[in-house]
């Protein structure tokens, strides 16, 4: 994680584009956004990895289209630890029935839209504190710089799993929001580092100088010179971190301390299946296989993105 913050931070911005030649016409320069899109369009792992997000957010947006099964319909009569038919495709019986006599397909489905939605919850809140503190450190330095990046020190200090476990403990009630803002709590420290790289960086260059030279005032050179070029490096890191916290999540669910039933949540479905991995290891094999494909899809596209943004990185 360490090498992927210190590469994350030394994005470099786009190219000035060449002079044209006598007689002809300049060169339209094109931004390093859109020079990152003309590479990530033809970057197999970029388009592997957005077509299972696509699928990912249409399971979470539209949970019907996938399953025409009810996550909570319970038939212990017929359908305890019943086995998976795989060639039943988009079947409630797909992927078996757990000890509760629920489709693990439908569970499986409509589990997704906790989990991605307290992985989105949790990366839009760290990428907007993260980098309001690591863009405020960056840019005015000093004692502000000093305090600031001592509290980030002291909170990332603190082991990330265990500091949110201590967290949701003081919890009853853990919903979606209690357990995105314990995540929250912990998770922004490395959006702030990387900011605050990116900040120092940018501060740097001349076209800064020169505004700052002209009068402009501290809140223009922030955000139309300096947020533009240090965007890059924490959108790299904030898109494979996505992935990390539905991991998070489901592993705190698994422990017994993060989304708990009647929740529907891959982690609470593998909390589930544990007890019964000897006789329908499918209960909690397939909600696993769910959060493995998430985190891959996410870490593959935060991959393909850092190598759009910084081709020195391939």
């Amino acid at each position: 994680m360490t090498e992927t913050l210190d590469t994350a931070a030394k994005l470099p911005t786009a190219p000035d584009p060449a002079p044209a030649g006598k007689g002809e016409k300049p060169a339209k320069g094109r931004s390093l956004w859109s020079d990152a899109w003309h590479d990530l369009r033809r970057n197999p792992l970029f388009v592997v990895s957005a077509v299972l997000i696509v699928l990912l957010l249409a399971m979470v947006a539209f949970p019907s289209l996938f399953t025409s099964a009810s996550p909570n319909d319970a038939d212990l009569a017929n359908h305890y630890q019943g086995d998976p038919h795989y060639g039943h495709f988009f079947a409630p019986d797909w992927f078996g029935y757990d000890t509760q006599g629920r489709s693990v397909w439908a569970r499986m489905v409509y589990g997704a839209r906790a989990s991605v939605t307290v992985g989105l919850l949790v990366t839009l809140s760290v990428t907007l504190c993260g980098g309001i503190v690591g863009m405020v450190a960056g840019y005015f330095g000093g004692w502000l710089d000093s305090v600031l990046s001592r509290i980030t020190d002291m909170f990332q200090g603190i082991p990330f799993l265990l500091g949110a476990m201590v967290v949701l403990t003081t919890f009853t009630d853990r919903n979606v929001w209690v357990v995105s803002a314990a995540l929250l709590f912990l998770g922004w420290t490395q959006i702030a580092r990387v900011a605050r790289g990116a900040v120092i960086t940018v501060k740097q260059s001349d076209f800064v100088h020169a505004a700052k030279s002209l009068g402009a005032s501290t809140m223009r050179i922030m955000f139309r010179h300096i947020v533009p070029n240090a965007l890059a490096p924490v959108v790299v890191v904030a898109t494979t971190a996505l992935g990390g916290y539905i991991a998070a999540e489901a592993t705190l669910s698994y422990l017994g301390i993060g989304l708990a039933a009647p929740a529907v949540s891959w982690g609470v479905d593998v909390d589930t299946g544990k007890d019964a991995l000897r006789t329908a290891p499918h209960i909690l094999i397939s909600p696993a296989i769910m959060v493995s494909l998430t985190v891959l899809a996410f870490i593959m596209l935060g991959d393909a993105v850092r190598n759009a943004l910084d081709p020195k990185s391939r």
